[in-house]
């Protein structure tokens, strides 16, 4: 693995959009009038014959999407996640998810990595609000490498898609060579202690956690679930199973996001143990990345004091 290299995920995105638009050429960029910022000027430089620029207008941006999927396009709607899940809710349920029509919603800036933009450009509740709605999945990568072979699994399923990126710049994780599948969660440590499930940019916390703890004489293993709708039940039942204690790591509302997902797992089953780890159900402010992660106990100091504490 590679751990220092930084990438944003959102570079992932403009990177593979360009390659799956020059490989089939149904393949539609909706942008609403900020493709600098989410990576698609490539595509729209490239590919100007499938790309559309409906302005700030992101409800309308959803109307065209439907549209173009009925003619038979893979059109990717692409914003920010606090305007492509929440500003576009409407549509996405009427126009999109309820005729399940073949649409993606590319979304940059998920979470806090917006960091200094504040918090009206930070999308905190967008994974929850998306994956209540049938017909919708709801997926978030790791790094660079897991952007890119997510944005061309999208691509190839039938069906609705949510795919959130960062804009700050996170560790690369993977490599070219590992294998993505929507829906299956990825092990990327074994261990018989505890369990930690994160997703998108806290897996690196995740695993630096698993590090500390190992060297305390605690084994996690450490699962990235990518998608948390569908959610893989069966990696989350044999955490539950296995180890009985589970620790999820989001930059998301703790609420109805990844870490409310794998209660749900565990109620069901009528048995373990489930910490939260996120964001205190509060909005952000303005102030970096990484102190914000910080005010809301997403670190790996905080990871390893709730492990010690079971």
């Amino acid at each position: 693995m590679e751990a220092k290299k930084l990438i944003a995920t959102r570079d992932g995105f403009g990177e593979e959009i360009v390659e799956l638009g020059r490989e089939n050429h149904d393949i539609y960029v909706v942008d609403i009038d900020i493709g600098k910022s989410c990576k698609t000027g490539a595509f729209a430089k490239a590919l100007p014959r499938q790309h559309v620029n409906v302005g700030i207008a992101e409800q309308n941006g959803a109307g065209v999407a439907a549209g173009l999927a009925t003619t038979g396009k893979i059109p990717f709607v692409v914003t920010y996640a606090v305007f492509g899940s929440l500003r576009m809710g409407e549509q996405i349920r009427q126009e999109i998810c309820y005729p399940n029509l073949n649409v993606k919603i590319a979304c940059s800036h998920g979470g806090l990595t917006p960091a200094n933009d504040g918090a009206s450009h930070q999308g905190i509740e967008d994974m929850g609000v998306l994956r209540t709605v049938p017909n919708m999945r709801v997926v978030m990568p790791a790094d660079y490498y897991a952007a890119r072979a997510l944005v061309r699994a999208a691509a190839e399923i039938y069906g609705p898609v949510y795919l959130r990126f960062t804009r700050d710049a996170i560790p690369v994780i993977y490599d070219e060579k590992q294998k993505f599948e929507i829906g299956k969660a990825i092990t990327l440590r074994e261990g018989g202690d505890i369990a930690i499930i994160a997703n998108g940019d806290t897996v690196r916390l995740a695993i630096e956690a698993a590090e500390v703890l190992a060297g305390r004489g605690i084994s996690a293993r450490v699962l990235d679930m990518h998608t948390i709708k569908p959610l893989d039940v069966e990696a989350v039942s044999a955490c539950v199973n296995d180890i009985g204690k589970i620790i999820t790591v989001e930059d998301h509302n703790i609420l109805n996001g990844l870490g409310s997902a794998v209660c749900e797992v565990s109620a069901g089953i009528g048995k373990g143990r489930v910490k939260r780890v996120g964001i205190q159900d509060c909005f952000g402010q303005s102030a970096p990345y990484e102190r914000l992660l910080a005010m809301n106990g997403i670190t790996v100091e905080n990871i390893v004091e709730l492990a010690e504490k079971w």
